[in-house]
């Protein structure tokens, strides 16, 4: 049957998906007001992954549109003391919103992340009423509240909202399902292919998601087609794969480096998945829900009673019913399947929210709904069989539910949102017969409160048990003034780093605060520089993916950090003093970023991060402390089992658990403490409390420097243990500050005389006779080639994690040249080739068939109809 095109669908669309943005954003706006959540009040939003992650990266592309960047969009020498940014760009950047960060100033970062996530939900809104009128002609003002439910469905108000790149594959379902019925119908096969690739380049990871989803949706309407033959099937499937291999081939430069980045970096933690219990499952589809445990599949009661009530709706042929049903009920239980679970996830259970493919279910239940809508009013049995379905999923919802997953609030909402919804549906029945626009008025104002409302108590009440349950991060204020500021006045990159100090506001303060640090926190931090760091003491969160910047004079020197940046632990962290000191800066005089070092490396790290950085400094640095001597709360000796320490932690008994360590250091040293794995407060006598949060393997605790050797050598620190552990018997190491500026001489005098850095790489000229090898203050990671003097291109070698080049033995090269490509990069370009031949090629064919007289398309005959309808939308509505 073919559909029939309305002079008014464009009209209506556009009506369709003002509502919908409207609904939504509204919705989202009030949800966060009540919540009294930045911008409308004085809690904070960047909470875990949004406050560490992405807000820090939009701010780096912030710089990067301005001009104002340590690198460019291949390589990022701000993190991680120079990291590849085009893989970190593709998975928190690439979004077309993304690039709205510019046209806010800087300090009101926090503010134009908000504003792009409003905007995403908003367009997330937009695409799915835009989908569903598409689908099926039906009543615009009900494709535009289906879409804002979509748009604000448990998904987006759990996790969307704060993981702000996500929220592209919420757009892109119902993109790539208009994709499909595209394809089913013979349509639009160029614009097919730019949204595919537009899905993909602003996310990948969720935008496979969508690409599963759409594949089931496009199963779907064939199977809903009486008439479809095999041919049908075939030239449907085949225009959707060409539309989505085209499109997705389009995007390899940015995807391919994000796979191979993937596989270089730290691996981080396994997650095992494990289904939830089904009570909890039906929980999260009522309003008021939260968990991160469970799937978030609220959608306000008004959509969730019409997607209940299809399958009993006479209206919608059977064939109908039951393949959207059991679509909706197979995608259901593919969420607790192992197999069908790591589907979903691209092979991998993810490490946090487990259930991120939740969006997919709930744009198909809102389908559901539009069919049901679309063949008509449902009558007052078919409602009560919804309500009646609503009432199971409730009380299994109060018997077998986890505490903390219903809110006081759930069932009163519940209750009024159900009279609400029902109410409205009656009036609009009433509507039909006396022809009422005013009822239809009425009726429609009470589902937009029945959304709204919930939908805003959703997402408040996320919002609070958010921030009760994970970390937080408060928005640009003094601090980063402060530090950004301090930072400024110090920075002379690229003659030295200058670090913006282990005292962290975030995790990813160099791109923050500016500056050059060791830090870095990504999903792609690569293996080499976590071992790196490590080996040299420093400390990480998050499974080793999140570095901390490590506050060593030696390694400073290592990797030409000239001034560092200090301030007071961030006051927003529970337990920290409340304090406003501004940031101060320390100098100290290094060489430059290139070194040249005439031994060859050590064959590998050890376990001493003192050893250690005397391997990669090429000097002994270093006095030998003597023995360490233990002795508990009751002066206890605790004598060491082999070369380990054990040490028990509690909260409960301050004086078992507070432990005396002693050693002998030379007066004068620094002294500097190694407990990777030891969550305590250490102090000396009348100094600072140092806090060391080791939990292996989450955790890592760096090594500090505790205090200076008092004249007569004995060094006595204070160590209250929270959580039992072990260290080293070499965890105190005694640094002498005379050694290391002597050593921090000689390197200088054979360095490189002159440097020139890039946005994708450096180059340096050497002193003449330089031998051995010519080693950048820079990870070793994939991706650089270099060169020294005349002599060949080649892969970048490893000095112990560092980058390298070897000097020919007759000491004749003066110069090195090294430049970075992502690993991946020049695979994908040859796909887009590729990619964009085919594309060109499908031009020609449609040119060719035009040409001829033939159609573009086989099959262009067979409309969007989702099923012959039986009763048609009254002129009442129809026109309303």
């Amino acid at each position: 049957m073919a559909v029939q095109q309305s002079p008014l669908g464009a009209t209506n669309r556009l009506r369709a998906a003002l509502l919908g943005t409207f609904s939504a954003v509204l919705a989202f706006c009030v949800g966060d007001a009540l919540a009294h959540n930045y911008p409308f009040g004085k809690h904070t939003r960047s909470i875990n992954d949004l406050g560490n992650q992405f807000v820090p990266y939009h701010a780096h592309l912030w710089d990067l549109l301005h001009g104002k960047a340590d690198g460019g969009l291949l390589l990022n020498w701000q993190s991680g003391y120079g990291t590849s940014f085009l893989p970190d760009l593709g998975t928190y950047l690439s979004s077309p919103f993304a690039l709205l960060v510019g046209v806010f100033p800087r300090d009101r970062i926090d503010l134009a992340v908000y504003v792009i996530t409003v905007m995403k939900i908003g367009a997330a809104a937009a695409a799915m009423a835009c989908l569903l009128l598409t689908l099926r002609r039906g009543h615009w003002w009900a494709a535009g509240l289906l879409g804002a439910s979509y748009a604000m469905c448990g998904w987006t108000v759990a996790a969307g909202s704060y993981n702000t790149m996500w929220l592209d594959g919420l757009i892109a379902f119902p993109l790539f399902c208009m994709v499909v019925e595209w394809a089913r119908t013979g349509r639009r096969p160029f614009l097919s292919v730019v949204v595919v690739a537009l899905g993909w380049t602003a996310n990948f990871y969720i935008a496979y998601m969508a690409t599963l989803g759409s594949a089931l949706v496009l199963i779907a309407l064939l199977l809903m087609e009486p008439g479809a033959t095999r041919r049908d099937w075939l030239t449907s499937i085949g225009r959707a794969s060409r539309s989505m291999v085209i499109g997705i081939g389009l995007t390899a430069p940015l995807l391919l480096t994000i796979v191979k980045g993937t596989k270089l970096a730290y691996p981080g933690s396994v997650q095992e998945f494990h289904p939830v219990a089904w009570s909890d499952i039906f929980g999260r589809l009522l309003p008021g829900t939260f968990t991160f445990a469970t799937p978030a599949l609220y959608l306000d009661t008004a959509a969730l009673l019409l997607a209940f009530v299809l399958p009993f709706h006479p209206n919608v042929p059977r064939r109908t019913r039951l393949v959207w049903t059991g679509l909706v009920l197979a995608v259901t239980v593919s969420m607790q399947w192992k197999p069908t679970h790591l589907a979903w996830h691209a092979f991998a259970t993810p490490n946090g929210s487990a259930f991120r493919q939740t969006f997919v279910l709930s744009g198909m239940m809102i389908i559901a709904a539009w069919i049901g809508l679309a063949h008509g009013l449902p009558k007052l049995r078919q409602i009560a069989w919804g309500v009646g379905v609503m009432g199971v999923v409730a009380v299994v919802a109060a018997v077998g539910a986890d505490d903390g997953v219903i809110s006081r609030g759930t069932y009163p909402l519940l209750g009024v949102g159900l009279v609400l919804a029902v109410g409205a549906l009656l009036l609009l029945r009433r509507a039909e017969l006396v022809r009422s626009r005013v009822l239809v008025v009425v009726a429609v104002v009470a589902l937009i409160g029945v959304q709204i409302g919930q939908s805003a108590f959703t997402n408040a009440w996320s919002d609070r048990k958010r921030i009760e349950l994970i970390d937080d991060y408060a928005p640009w204020g003094s601090r980063q003034d402060s530090q950004e500021a301090a930072i400024a006045s110090a920075d002379s990159w690229p003659d030295y780093r200058t670090d913006p100090g282990r005292e962290q506001t975030v995790a990813n303060d160099p791109l923050m605060v500016g500056g050059q640090g060791a830090a870095y926190y990504s999903s792609l931090t690569p293996d080499i520089w976590t071992y790196t760091l490590a080996s040299l003491g420093g400390g990480w969160t998050s499974h080793g993916r999140s570095l901390q910047s490590l506050d060593s004079p030696v390694t400073d020197v290592i990797f030409s950090v000239g001034a560092r940046s200090h301030q007071p632990l961030d006051p927003h962290e529970p337990g920290n003093p409340q304090t406003k000191i501004p940031s101060t800066i320390t100098r100290q005089q290094v060489p430059p970023l290139v070194t040249v070092h005439p031994a060859q490396p050590a064959a590998h790290y050890g376990d001493s991060p003192y050893r250690n950085q005397e391997l990669l400094l090429g000097h002994t640095v270093y006095d030998t402390p003597g023995p360490i001597t233990l002795h508990d709360g009751h002066g206890n000796l605790i004598p060491p089992d082999g070369d380990r320490f054990h040490v028990a932690g509690g909260y409960a008994d301050p004086k078992g658990s507070t432990y005396k360590l002693e050693a002998n250091c030379p007066a004068g040293d620094q002294v500097y403490l190694y407990t990777p794995s030891v969550f305590s407060h250490v102090q000396v006598p009348g100094g600072p409390n140092i806090r060391f949060t080791g939990r292996l393997t989450s955790r890592r605790a760096a090594a500090e420097h505790v205090g200076d050797v008092p004249a007569g050598g004995h060094v006595s620190l204070s160590m209250r243990v929270l959580e039992t552990s072990t260290f080293g018997t070499d965890a105190v190491g005694c640094l002498n500050m005379g050694k290391l500026a002597t050593a921090e001489r000689q390197i200088a005098a054979a360095a490189a005389t002159s440097e020139h850095v890039t946005d994708d790489g450096i180059s340096a000229q050497l002193p003449q006779g330089s031998r051995g090898f010519a080693v950048v203050a820079a990870p070793a990671i994939t991706g650089w080639q270099c060169s020294a003097g005349n002599g060949g291109v080649h892969a970048g070698r490893s000095y112990l994690g560092l980058l390298a080049v070897p000097l020919p033995a007759d000491g004749s090269a003066t110069s090195i040249s090294c430049s970075f490509t992502p690993p991946g990069l020049h695979q994908g370009e040859a796909v887009a080739g590729v990619s964009l031949l085919g594309l060109v090629a499908l031009a020609g064919y449609g040119w060719w068939r035009r040409r001829s007289g033939g159609s573009a398309s086989n099959g262009g005959d067979r409309g969007s109809d989702l099923g012959a309808s039986h009763e048609p939308m009254t002129a009442a509505l129809a026109e309303g």
